[in-house]
């Protein structure tokens, strides 16, 4: 089970309410406006202290927008992102300044997916690490920034002694831990992880995600992790969060979502999660069409084109998302009355 309890009596950490990213579509030489793609559209969700919140969806889905949306690497179009801080504060981070920005830094950091790209090949890990200390934290001395770093490289399970090398020296797994380094060793509270193990060998993904499991415990972290494979996520989270073409489809507890799926999407992904017993065939269930454009998304539920079970009230109306179980939310007029499938425990 994942480390991280969820403490839904207590005030979240983080709290998303309806955030839109839009992005326009101009052509001709003067740039006309032609339209906007809803790359993410009207989600809201919230993320309790010491939990684990999986994101997924397909490729485009918006998920990685919305994780750049909540740290502000790229500017919302619309909606909250309500920060609780470490003074006891809430804070909208989608009307700050960069000024204003710039101390909550230390309390929300990002890893991101490819360590090839995002390790700067003409710095050395010593330089790497510590650029937070001083960038944030104004750290001049070199005796406390080497210390610092070789604490950190300890932790995530690097000798201290490679912080003069540089990133090509390192394998791809090594990598992904300077890359996790670099982002704890600020202490943050809130840690967006940007399908952290996609670009590494499956011999590997195990070893990064439990330790980053452990530091969890260790540092009372929070982690938004962005994915698209099921199986790591219900390997590391608490809860999960379905995207489809923009919208949150489905929020529920791992356990209960794996088992007990309540929106067609969710079953058709679930269908396609690998079952590691060789007497198991697995029953794929065909998904028909294309994902829609989100310049030109199709009316009421985005889903009914592709949906087995769809019908006229899918193609009219758009469904909320909804409370339809006990801490169980789905975006489906039919949720619950459906016998969907799921991944049996």
């Amino acid at each position: 089970m994942p480390a991280g309890t969820m403490a839904q009596d207590e005030k979240p950490l983080l709290e998303v309410r309806s955030l839109k990213k839009y992005f326009p579509l101009r052509k001709g030489f003067f740039r006309r406006l032609i339209g906007q793609i809803r790359a993410v559209d009207d989600v809201s969700f919230a993320i309790y202290e010491g939990e684990t919140l999986g994101l997924v969806g397909e490729s485009g889905c918006g998920k990685t927008t919305t994780a750049r949306c909540i740290l502000r690497a790229i500017d919302p179009t619309a909606g909250q992102i309500l920060f609780r801080t470490a003074a006891g504060d809430v804070v909208d981070v989608a009307t700050l300044s960069e000024d204003e920005l710039r101390p909550l830094r230390r309390e929300m950091q990002m890893i991101f997916q490819d360590p090839y790209a995002s390790l700067n090949p003409r710095m050395n890990l010593l330089d790497i690490v510590s650029e937070p200390l001083i960038v944030i934290e104004g750290i001049k001395s070199r005796e406390e920034r080497v210390q610092r770093v070789a604490q950190m490289l300890e932790m995530v399970g690097l000798r201290p002694e490679y912080m003069l090398r540089y990133p090509h020296a390192f394998s791809g797994g090594q990598r992904q831990r300077i890359v996790i380094a670099r982002a704890l060793v600020l202490h943050p509270r809130l840690v967006v992880a940007d399908e952290p193990v996609s670009a590494l060998d499956v011999s590997v993904r195990a070893q990064v995600l439990n330790l980053m499991l452990r530091l969890q415990q260790e540092l009372s972290l929070t982690y938004l992790f962005v994915s698209h494979d099921l199986s790591v996520v219900k390997h590391i989270c608490n809860r999960v969060a379905v995207m489809y073409v923009g919208k949150l489809v489905e929020l529920a507890p791992t356990e209960e979502l794996f088992a007990r799926p309540l929106h067609p999407y969710t079953e058709a992904l679930m269908a396609a999660v690998p079952i590691p017993d060789p007497r198991i065939r697995s029953a794929m269930l065909p998904l028909e069409g294309e994902v829609p454009n989100p310049a030109n998304p199709p009316s009421g539920c985005y889903f009914h084109p592709r949906c087995r079970y769809s019908q006229p009230l899918c193609r009219e109306q758009a469904p909320p998302l909804q409370e339809a179980q006990p801490g169980h939310l789905a975006a489906c007029h039919f949720a619950g009355q459906l016998s969907l499938r799921g991944v049996s425990p």
